[in-house]
């Protein structure tokens, strides 16, 4: 199971390290365009997903918190009861686990989560994102394709 947090502590400080740069060299709401589909642009996010609840009155904070610090310590869970073959549902959880962790963070010292990879088409921008969610989203994607194309050899159908 070390190795496994070790990479969600990977995720983590990849993460922290990113929006730290981010901060750095971005002004907020301002586009820095990279390719023709994609901006580097400061942003910051009160809310969840797509700034889901953002205009609330601030306990929406504290609410984010408390669930990813519940799911993060019942993924841990989940990680430890694992066998040694499940390494690709150990990689799920443990970039979920990464990604949750380093957005609470953010809540935490920030009081919003740091954004910055803006990726559009056209006028259509995809709302702003940052490595934790891309390893929630990769995480979310190794479990799906686990449950659905590496059945239990045990319960074979």
């Amino acid at each position: 199971m070390s190795r496994w947090l070790g990479l969600s502590v990977l995720v983590f400080a990849l993460d922290q390290i990113s929006k730290w740069w981010a901060q750095g060299v971005l002004e907020p709401y301002r586009p820095e365009p990279v390719m023709p589909f994609f901006n580097l642009m400061l942003a910051y996010n009160k809310g969840a997903a797509f700034n889901f609840l953002a205009d609330q009155g601030g306990w929406q904070r504290w609410f984010f918190v408390a669930l990813a610090v519940i799911v993060a310590a019942v993924l841990v869970a989940w990680l430890r009861r694992l066998e040694a073959g499940q390494w690709r549902t150990a990689a799920g959880l443990a970039l979920i686990i990464g990604g949750a962790l380093g957005n609470v963070f953010d809540r935490l010292i920030h009081v919003h989560v740091i954004d910055f990879l803006d990726f559009y088409y056209g006028d259509w921008h995809w709302p702003a994102f940052n490595l934790a969610d891309s390893a929630i989203t990769l995480g979310v994607i190794f479990l799906l394709l686990e449950s659905l194309f590496h059945k239990d050899a045990q319960n074979p159908e």
